[in-house]
């Protein structure tokens, strides 16, 4: 059976209405767990982080949400068992597995000592399907019709300022 064979069989077992054409090839499973985290530039559209963390391969829109920071440079932390990462720019959690946005809220702010809790904004960071076949990684773009927040740094107008922005590679000296 070749690898296209058990991509759509994998495919269609998963999803009656995932097919071939909506899985794009990431890169080897061994090279992205060796860098941890890859970024692409998937179907022409859509710029995707793919993160490697205890084993488990998650993917979504690599520019956060809130102001279009670049996702790929965030820690990893855990909040209430729940793994996020967190943008670099200002600090929002994003939980890898769903997209939702963690905050930290306060009941009684009078009362002393506070006692904080993590609560939940919704989805904001628009989550892909990732599959591994055969030690190749492929991503199905979530294509829900619904409008997610992370969707509107998805455009040329980013991509171009996200190369301006690429850190410049020091002179050797």
């Amino acid at each position: 059976m070749s690898s296209e064979e058990e991509i759509s069989q994998t495919s269609s077992a998963s999803s009656s209405s995932s097919n071939l054409s909506t899985s794009h090839f990431i890169g080897k499973k061994e090279d992205i767990v060796k860098a941890g985290r890859v970024t692409k530039l998937v179907n022409g559209c859509r710029d995707v982080l793919v993160v490697h963390h205890q084993g488990q391969l998650y993917a979504m829109d690599v520019r956060c949400y809130h102001s279009g920071g670049a996702l790929q440079y965030g820690d990893i932390e855990e909040f209430n068992g729940r793994l996020c990462i967190v943008c670099p720019w200002h600090k929002y959690k994003i939980t890898l597995a769903e997209g939702e946005s963690l905050y930290q809220a306060v009941d009684d702010p009078t009362a002393k000592p506070l006692r904080t809790y993590w609560r939940s904004k919704g989805v904001k960071q628009r989550v892909h399907k990732v599959t591994e076949v055969n030690g190749d990684v492929y991503v199905m773009l979530n294509d829900s019709g619904e409008a997610i927040e992370s969707d509107v740094y998805q455009t040329e107008k980013y991509r171009r300022a996200s190369l301006k922005a690429k850190p410049k590679a020091k002179p050797k000296t």
